[in-house]
């Protein structure tokens, strides 16, 4: 079975915690949001900002595979239990975002890109997962 291309939605200090502990999380540590991901998903993370209250970011910052077979639930960041799971990061070049508008086929309104990425996790196209990966210096 091919693996599926999800873009997650998280702030860039969720993704480094993330990429230190060996898990991806999303929409807040919800279930749900990890539940539908099978072994192998490949997972690039968008960072709107630094934090909650942090620094724009607007870049691709993160890339994992997805190693964890089941959810599992662990205390985060926010000093709340998530439902996570596990994963293995690679080493990319962080991407902003901006440049790439035009190219991606899930933003269907460059004007008002960010609209794409309201949501905290989404599947998209291989053709748009491999641009953002050679982006980010992986080699696809």
């Amino acid at each position: 079975m091919s693996p599926r291309y999800v873009i997650g939605v998280v702030h860039s200090a969720h993704v480094a915690e993330g990429k230190r502990q060996g898990f991806v999380a999303f929409s807040h540590g919800k279930e749900a949001a990890v539940r539908n991901l099978d072994v192998g998903d490949k997972v690039i993370f968008y960072a709107p900002r630094t934090g909650f209250d942090g620094d724009p970011v607007q870049a691709f910052v993160g890339h994992a595979t997805i190693t964890g077979d089941v959810p599992r639930q662990m205390d985060y960041m926010t000093g709340m239990p998530a439902w996570v799971r596990d994963a293995v990061f690679d080493d990319v070049t962080e991407v902003p975002v901006r440049p790439l508008l035009e190219q991606l086929s899930f933003v269907t309104r460059p004007s008002h890109w960010g609209m794409a990425f309201r949501q905290g996790k989404f599947t998209i196209p291989e053709v748009d997962y491999r641009l953002i990966a050679d982006a980010m210096g992986l080699d696809v």
